[in-house]
């Protein structure tokens, strides 16, 4: 009887798990987490599938290099520096009992967004600059990929950013330590993730 059973058992029609397996998560990391580290694989794919256009288009006669403005380095510095203010806000966190608005940690966490808020006006200026100079999107292929590559990239920091105006509003309403501890860190991680992709693209730019 019990090989009978057995046999004609049809598991897949069963509620829930079959007896003695235990309901364990696929993955072990937050919902959260696990969205970002998506999202930033598609990113990363968008971002690779435009640099080998770049590259592609570079090939054909009528590319003319474009002279990247000085200011395009200070700008690289702020979100380098918010990178750093944001690191700092995960090692403060992990420090500090009760995280408010004037703890160390969220200090940092508002300076490092500060900073991102600066390098977006900042590239909004670069742009300006070479709109007046004669450099607009259309002047050059060298120039449109310009415009192209640093606007998909300041658009993925005006994402970053949002959550993080979310996050400082949460904090200063009073939100709890232990939800801002991780979205200090999710923010510290896609904000390097972003310099990482920055520095990559002024690399290229540069020295093509």
């Amino acid at each position: 009887m019990s090989l009978y059973r057995d046999v004609t058992n049809k598991p897949w029609d069963q509620v829930g798990l079959p007896d003695g397996i235990e309901n364990k998560p696929v993955f072990a990391v937050s919902n959260e987490r696990l969205a970002l580290t998506v999202f930033m694989i598609i990113a990363s794919v968008i971002f690779s599938l435009l640099l080998v256009s770049y590259y592609i288009r570079m090939g054909i006669g009528d590319w003319v290099p474009m002279s990247i403005p000085t200011q395009v380095w200070a700008n690289t510095t702020l979100l380098i520096l918010s990178s750093v203010c944001l690191q700092s806000a995960v090692v403060f966190s992990r420090k500090q009992s009760t995280i408010s608005v004037v703890s160390r940690a969220g200090l940092s966490f508002g300076i490092g967004g500060l900073l991102a808020v600066a390098f977006v006006f900042g590239q909004y200026q670069v742009w300006g600059l070479l709109a007046e100079t004669g450099q607009g999107v259309r002047s050059n292929p060298a120039n449109s990929f310009f415009y192209l590559l640093t606007s998909v990239h300041v658009a993925h920091l005006l994402g970053g950013l949002w959550v993080w105006s979310k996050s400082a509003i949460s904090l200063i309403q009073g939100s709890t330590s232990e939800h801002f501890r991780q979205t200090i860190n999710l923010c510290a991680i896609y904000w390097h993730f972003l310099l990482v992709v920055w520095i990559g693209l002024f690399f290229v730019l540069a020295n093509t």
